[in-house]
């Protein structure tokens, strides 16, 4: 282990259009390449894609349902312990679990056969917005591999 300080957390900027940090967050997850304004011109086109489809509320607010209902609460680690390595359930920091869920919607937006990635995106979107979709499977099946091990819950530290 190094002897120096960890490294300093650092603040997003918050993004153009909405004035948030956890879109700013999710445009740098999408940029490839550093092709920022790409990724802008993707988010908010997923954005007013939400917007013709979800009429009774405003993009952001399904954005940040959607990553609500995405979000693990645990997560599981591999602990080696005496030879053998057990997969020991720990619970999951906020920041970690808002990239987690992020990182969940673009793998499966990507994922998708066809269409644009803007309709990808919307379309990931929405579904976790109503706890549908793969992301949102990925976490049911999280906590529950979570839940099974939980008799190795005394391996954490």
């Amino acid at each position: 282990m190094g002897r120096k300080k960890g490294a300093k957390k650092r603040i997003a900027q918050v993004d153009t259009k909405y004035r948030n940090t956890l879109i700013a967050k999710f445009i740098n997850k999408i940029m490839f390449d550093g092709k920022k304004s790409k990724a802008e011109d993707i988010v908010y086109g997923a954005f007013s894609i939400i917007e013709q489809k979800v009429k009774e509320e405003p993009p952001l607010e399904v954005f940040k349902k959607a990553l609500k209902n995405v979000q693990p609460k645990v997560e599981l680690k591999a602990r080696r312990i005496g030879g053998a390595t057990y997969q020991v359930p720990i619970e999951v920091r906020p920041d970690r679990s808002i990239a987690l869920g992020m990182r969940w919607i673009i793998d499966y937006a990507r994922g998708r056969k066809g269409k644009a990635m803007e309709a990808k995106l919307a379309e990931e979107i929405m579904q976790a917005h109503k706890k549908e979709g793969s992301s949102v499977k990925k976490r049911e099946d999280m906590h529950k591999m979570a839940e099974a091990n939980r008799a190795f819950a005394h391996f954490r530290w």
